[in-house]
């Protein structure tokens, strides 16, 4: 259930605050992030899909929007196609855990915390504003996309990727459901214990404010709309995941009703490389050939002018 449509900015922001920094230190865990290869790889894949199938020369000076624990910026960086990395984001905690990985991987990174609607960086500072999976937690969208032609230098551009379609949305709550009812039945297949949370646990922030930080589900033709507004140009939607994410929210659904600790091995390891596979299924039969409707995340990039 996305945020309430009364809801305040203020109260957004506050709420995608709080949730984000409770959840920091599980954040990775949860998602199956990784900073090696295969994480490396899929951010690679995105950027490629995103540009329409070629990797750019290296970004210099980049800004991440809601870089979170770092997936996607760290992770190009690592493979050197960002140079001097600045990550922000409305949770110190995310920050944090970012700037840790961060120094694990030996790569250097100023964060700052703050929201997208008011970046405070000067004028024309940046070759690139990317980020992932932030642009549906953002209030004022409009306001936030002025922000960031205002910061990108002349012919820079911007470059978001795991945007949820609203039709993508919708179909992931059919396996979500469907993992729900067969997760017992699972469980006792791969030898799972059930997860159990306390009453206290249940009114921590990570899991009573979950429901509330989804601000927006976009149609490709609204999200594409909203780039020129600011003064963008050359802006492109294309889609990405549709059976990968029918079994990737089925696997999920099932596996958050079990203790961590107790599922097996070989079943997360199935699980983790069956959706890798899939994936490249999307990739290279169904996206290239099928309208960004349909799938369940959305891939934006576009340009200032020179």
């Amino acid at each position: 259930m996305p945020a309430s449509p009364t809801a305040t900015h203020e109260h957004i922001r506050d709420v995608n605050t709080r949730y984000h920094d409770a959840a920091a230190g599980s954040y990775d865990a949860k998602w199956g992030i990784d900073f090696g290869e295969t994480g490396q790889q899929q951010v690679a894949a995105k950027l490629r899909r995103t540009l329409g199938g070629k990797l750019p020369e290296p970004f210099g000076d980049a800004l991440e929007i809601g870089a979170g624990t770092g997936y996607f910026s760290l992770n190009l960086a690592s493979q050197g196609l960002i140079r001097n990395l600045t990550a922000t984001d409305i949770s110190p905690g995310m920050l944090k855990s970012l700037a840790s990985t961060a120094k694990d991987l030996g790569i250097k990174v100023r964060t700052v915390v703050t929201d997208a609607e008011n970046l405070p960086f000067p004028d024309e500072s940046f070759d690139v504003v990317l980020g992932h999976a932030v642009l549906h937690h953002i209030p004022d969208l409009d306001k936030a996309f002025s922000e960031f032609f205002r910061v990108l230098k002349p012919g820079g551009m911007i470059i978001f990727c795991g945007e949820p379609s609203r039709y993508g949305d919708r179909l992931a709550a059919v396996p979500k459901r469907t993992g729900f009812f067969v997760a017992p039945a699972w469980r006792r297949l791969v030898g799972a214990d059930a997860l159990t949370h306390t009453a206290e646990e249940m009114a921590d922030d990570e899991h009573s404010l979950e429901p509330e930080v989804d601000v927006h589900a976009f149609v490709p033709a609204d999200l594409r709309a909203i780039p020129p507004r600011s003064g963008f140009e050359h802006t492109r939607v294309r889609g990405e995941e549709l059976v990968a994410n029918v079994w990737g929210w089925g696997m999920r659904s099932m596996e958050s009703s079990a203790a961590p600790d107790s599922i097996p091995w070989r079943w997360r390891n199935f699980a983790y490389k069956s959706y890798l596979g899939l994936q490249k299924v999307d990739n290279r039969l169904l996206e290239p050939y099928l309208p960004a409707e349909l799938f369940y995340n959305l891939l934006l990039s576009a340009q200032k002018p020179e």
